[in-house]
């Protein structure tokens, strides 16, 4: 049983806005998670947010970026467990930024979900991406924008 989440959203912000947001650590820290990203191949960072352990989630994502190409695509692993050295989810997500009159599409791909708790999972995190993450993700750009005005 393999499941992905794939989201699109059309956003009113010029692709190198959304890609600021997407690639600053303070930025990523207001819309998603604590974290010490860095947009460079091979970097390994974390999210940091409090454990769920009902969800046997120990409150740390390890992620590694697999692909940047600049203000067009950002990929990295996503992982995350109980906390006890074991993970039992193994990911990617993958963001991809298309250039359109008026704005941007932003398209999101979380991919790698397989067996129940894979399914569970993604359940879960999709209906995070959809609603929640993405609310923030455009607060944070209009606020930005609306600050360079």
């Amino acid at each position: 049983m393999k499941r992905d989440i794939h989201l699109e959203w059309f956003l009113a912000f010029p692709r190198q806005e959304v890609w600021t947001c997407l690639t600053d650590p303070e930025l990523i820290g207001q819309w998603l998670m604590k974290n010490d990203f860095q947009p460079v191949v091979g970097h390994r960072f974390q999210f940091r947010d409090k454990p769920k352990k009902g969800f046997g989630w120990d409150g740390i994502v390890y992620c590694q970026v697999l692909e940047v190409i600049s203000e067009e695509k950002l990929s990295f692993r996503w992982q995350g467990g109980p906390g006890d050295g074991s993970l039992t989810l193994d990911s990617v997500v993958t963001w991809t930024l298309i250039a359109q009159p008026g704005g941007t599409r932003l398209v999101l791909d979380h991919t790698g979900f397989s067996g129940f708790k894979g399914l569970i999972a993604s359940m879960i995190m999709k209906k995070g991406w959809a609603h929640h993450v993405i609310r923030r993700f455009t607060e944070i750009l209009t606020k930005r924008t609306h600050a360079h005005v």
